[in-house]
């Protein structure tokens, strides 16, 4: 008869008040992966930011030489290195004022651009509708509507005319009249 060798144990698995052993709750390989990725892209929207902007941000200073660094590199390979690195570097750092100030360049950028395209849509109004002028007076106060007829004018002046003797600078002034005068609002 075979005899069980004695281990030991403090309890048994599976007896009465053994507690499972607990098991430390740790992220995988896929989510790790997926956080050294995201401080990475992170990184590299920093890297996009000036250097007053970098040093506003508390960030510690191996980080900002990193990221530097990662400005003059020139080679793909190098330049992936150093992204690496900036990502490692960015595990110790707090992210959240970097997060915030990518962010807010973000948002910037897509406040210009509306409002590029807002200006576009009101001199495409104001050339096709007679109407427009007055909307725009009354949507933007202070606007000098002489000046705005005129522009309005010379640029649908500049449309009736064939393609090859157009000039365009009469559709630019407008577009620049229309930008100036949406910014003074608000």
């Amino acid at each position: 008869m075979r005899t069980r060798p004695e281990f030991p144990e403090a309890d048994p698995p599976g007896a009465a008040g053994a507690e499972p052993p607990a098991r430390a709750e740790r992220p995988g390989e896929t989510r790790l992966k997926e956080a050294s990725h995201e401080l990475q892209s992170l990184g590299a929207a920093l890297a996009e930011l000036s250097d007053e902007r970098l040093a506003g941000l508390g960030l510690p200073e191996p980080l900002l030489d990193a990221l530097q660094a990662y400005r003059r590199i020139r080679s793909h390979e190098a330049r992936r290195r150093q992204m690496q690195l900036i990502g490692k570097l960015m595990r110790g750092a707090d992210v959240d004022a970097a997060r915030r100030a990518v962010d807010e360049r973000r948002l910037g950028r897509a406040q210009d651009s509306l409002a590029l395209h807002q200006a576009e849509r009101w001199r495409a109004e104001l050339i096709a509708d007679d109407e427009a002028a007055t909307r725009f007076a009354s949507a933007h106060p202070g606007t000098d509507t002489q000046r705005l007829r005129t522009l309005v004018r010379n640029a649908r002046k500049d449309a009736a005319l064939q393609p090859e003797q157009r000039s365009g600078r009469a559709f630019r002034e407008l577009f620049q009249f229309v930008r100036e005068n949406e910014g003074t609002d608000a």
